[in-house]
């Protein structure tokens, strides 16, 4: 995929000056941030387990994977999104989990073939100014933005990994032509862009735009910064692109050289005490069963998620970003 290969040779230097890694030590790649799972990972090393964590960007990560192959150091890959897992999956890299622990997580939420699983779920939503729209007045779906009455009004992140990773799921479920149609009539709306998720929740709860399509935590996060809020989710019933949830995951590396303690370490993302982690802690939702999401959300059999093998998510991405280009917002 050319956007890989272009990956790949960005991170050639970094995966050489990481260094060999080690059978005593347990090897993490983690695309998901240090400030978020840096805290659960230190639970999980506090059991007995030496881990070095490498934290990156999950698709440059996994392009450092490929580059790598059988000679890669790391034992697990912990991704914030599902077509970075399926970048490693469709390579052949990954050993495959029983389903003692794919059966952990519901079907729509890990790999068909047992590659990946997923441990915390992401929704897209809608962001709206409550001073400023009813939430009756949103549409069932994203198409409904393109309408030129939300002219101005409705905030995208063009070059963020989850609005690429939306796209190619549009693509996935309605094809090229309507999806690059709804990109070039969001262009023609002048829709507002950002650089990434937070800015838009925070541009939305300062009045600065009307609404934003963002994942469904950061509001959550906002909230803790800076307390009351006037911005609120709105989560698409329609069933299209709009209402993809998106877990994070890992999967194993099949020449891992701790296979026993990489399979330890899935257990533990997937145990009662690390599900309420995400729950409470990364305001996710959590994927094995038994453990409640916050209260504030909908439950996650509530929402209207598109079926979709999401493994498929790697495999348009690339023509994602280009549908993106070809409509002019980048």
């Amino acid at each position: 995929m050319r956007r890989l290969a272009t990956l790949i040779v960005a991170v050639a230097t970094v995966a050489t000056a990481c260094g060999d890694g080690s059978g005593d030590t347990l090897t993490i790649y983690s695309g998901r941030s240090e400030d978020l799972v840096a805290p659960l990972i230190d639970r999980f090393e506090a059991d007995g387990v030496d881990v070095e964590v490498r934290y990156g960007d999950s698709a440059e990560l996994a392009a450092t994977i490929l580059q790598e192959g059988e000679n890669s150091p790391a034992d697990v890959f912990f991704a914030q999104d599902p077509a970075s897992l399926g970048v490693v999956a469709n390579a052949g890299l990954f050993s495959r989990f029983g389903d003692d622990v794919a059966g952990l997580v519901p079907a729509a939420f890990r790999d068909p073939d047992g590659e990946w699983v997923g441990v915390s779920g992401r929704a897209r939503v809608v962001v709206y100014d409550t001073t400023k729209i009813d939430p009756t007045a949103l549409p069932r779906t994203e198409d409904g933005f393109a309408d030129a009455s939300w002219a101005s009004r409705v905030a995208i992140a063009p070059t963020n990994g989850s609005f690429l990773a939306f796209v190619a799921a549009k693509i996935l479920i309605d094809g090229e032509d309507a999806t690059l149609e709804w990109l070039r009539a969001m262009a023609s709306n002048e829709a507002p862009t950002y650089p990434k998720n937070s800015v838009i929740v925070a541009a939305v709860d300062d009045g600065e735009v009307d609404a934003g399509l963002v994942n469904h935590y950061y509001l959550f996060r906002r909230r803790d910064e800076v307390g009351d809020v006037v911005a609120a989710n709105h989560f698409l019933t329609g069933g299209g692109a709009g209402s993809l949830v998106m877990p994070a995951g890992v999967g194993i590396l099949r020449s891992s050289d701790n296979p026993t303690e990489a399979a330890e370490f899935t257990s533990f993302l997937l145990a009662a005490d690390s599900q309420q982690y995400f729950a409470s802690e990364t305001y996710e939702y959590p994927l094995s069963a038994g453990v409640a999401a916050d209260p504030n959300l909908p439950p996650l059999a509530s929402l209207s998620t598109p079926e979709l093998d999401l493994s498929m998510l790697a495999t348009v991405l690339d023509r994602a970003t280009d549908l993106v280009a070809e409509a002019g917002l980048l």
